[in-house]
């Protein structure tokens, strides 16, 4: 097809693609995503989110995006500027209004993110992060077929059983699609008592962990509750540094730069 052909081109001057995924929503999947953009760019590299989730598209308010304006660069769209110096691309932006919801059924959906994949402007990204919706539906698929070469797919979870469960699914899925998968994240892990020091775990502990030896994969660390992240995601621009985040970030990027050994 020739959208394929477009697609592989415009995919072709990119240098890193990551995907984040979960099976289970709730898991604070989009807020690493925003975080990882943060960190990458934070160190030097030009990045881009693609927000693929067609019916929930929080990432340009998680970014901070207010009024974007679309422009193009001959018949291709620029991703929108962020405060934080990374761009994003969302379906959000070419909704009437932010509380128009999409009723969209499969093919329409598919076809929405191919459309963006092939008809927007990569030219000059180093890391390209796309927040797949949970589930291994319409849109998660369509990530990972359309896209070539995809560096690895890094899965998001909490240590709940039922969390876990889900997310079993989600890497068998990327398995099957023979998909490398960067490493496992385990967000939410605990809470540290501000009194006391103490840790506090919400959700069970050593989730992200089992899955990680489950699969033979590697864990690239816990994300712990942290106000600083909260705060950052309803503010104008990120200045709160997560340790944790910033141990993944090492992990990612010298897995990029051994070309995908863990």
């Amino acid at each position: 097809m020739e959208q394929d052909v477009r697609i592989s081109r415009a995919m072709s001057t990119i240098k890193h693609k990551i995907v984040v995924m979960s099976g289970k929503g709730g898991v604070g999947k989009s807020t690493v995503t925003v975080k990882l953009a943060e960190e990458f760019t934070r160190n030097g590299y030009r990045v881009c989110v693609l927000d693929a989730d067609v019916h929930g598209p929080d990432i340009p308010k998680m970014m901070s995006v207010r009024e974007p304006e679309i422009t193009l660069t001959g018949n291709l769209i620029n991703p929108i500027p962020t405060p934080v110096g990374a761009t994003v691309m969302s379906i959000e932006f070419f909704l009437p209004s932010e509380d128009t919801p999409v009723i969209w059924r499969g093919p329409k959906k598919t076809g929405a993110i191919r459309q963006l994949l092939s008809d927007v402007n990569w030219e000059g990204i180093d890391v390209l992060i796309v927040d797949n919706p949970p589930g291994t539906g319409d849109e998660p698929l369509t990530v990972l077929q359309s896209i070539p070469a995809i560096d690895g797919v890094i899965i998001v979870t909490t240590a709940q059983e039922v969390s876990i469960h889900d997310v079993e699914k989600c890497i068998n899925m990327v398995n099957q699609l023979k998909i490398p998968v960067m490493g496992i994240i385990e967000n939410m892990s605990y809470l540290q008592c501000p009194e006391c020091g103490k840790r506090i775990a919400l959700f069970g502990k050593d989730g992200g962990k089992y899955l990680a030896d489950k699969f033979d994969l590697q864990f690239l660390g816990e994300i712990p509750f942290e106000k600083g992240i909260s705060v950052d995601n309803e503010s104008s621009a990120s200045s709160y540094i997560s340790t944790g985040m910033v141990k993944i970030f090492n992990k990612l990027e010298k897995y990029l730069k051994d070309g995908g050994v863990n």
